[in-house]
């Protein structure tokens, strides 16, 4: 499957981006979705993940409540809507497809099999 992210670009402090990801090559319901970013000089770091039908969702505790993943495998697509940033959300996120049995989602990076190539998203002050 390849996955094309998209969505991001330059907000305010306080203002939202709805990011974008894409699949071709593969049904995305066939996979989990991950959300990570990585800042400048930062390791990648995991935002959120859906599970292949939507029934399983996880957050990373720094964006719980501001941060709202969700799917739809008959578009092809998974969204990441982002409400009230700031600027330490600002990072290149990238979207990633898990291919495995589990019913839950990982927020572990290695577990996730496909990347997009990212986007920037820039927050400022």
């Amino acid at each position: 499957v390849q996955l094309q992210a998209s969505g991001g670009g330059l907000v305010q402090a306080g203002g939202s981006l709805r990011l974008s990801c894409v699949a071709s090559g593969q049904t995305l319901g066939l996979y989990h979705i991950g959300w990570f970013r990585q800042a400048p000089g930062k390791e990648r770091e995991f935002v959120a993940a859906i599970s292949r039908t939507g029934s399983n969702i996880e957050y990373e505790e720094s964006v719980r409540g501001r941060f709202t993943v969700s799917r739809d495998n008959g578009k092809h697509t998974a969204w990441l809507q982002m409400n009230r940033l700031v600027p330490e959300d600002t990072a290149v996120y990238y979207c990633a497809a898990d291919v495995t049995y589990r019913v839950t989602v990982s927020s572990q990076s290695n577990e996730y099999d496909y990347w997009g190539q990212g986007t920037l998203v820039t927050v400022s002050s």
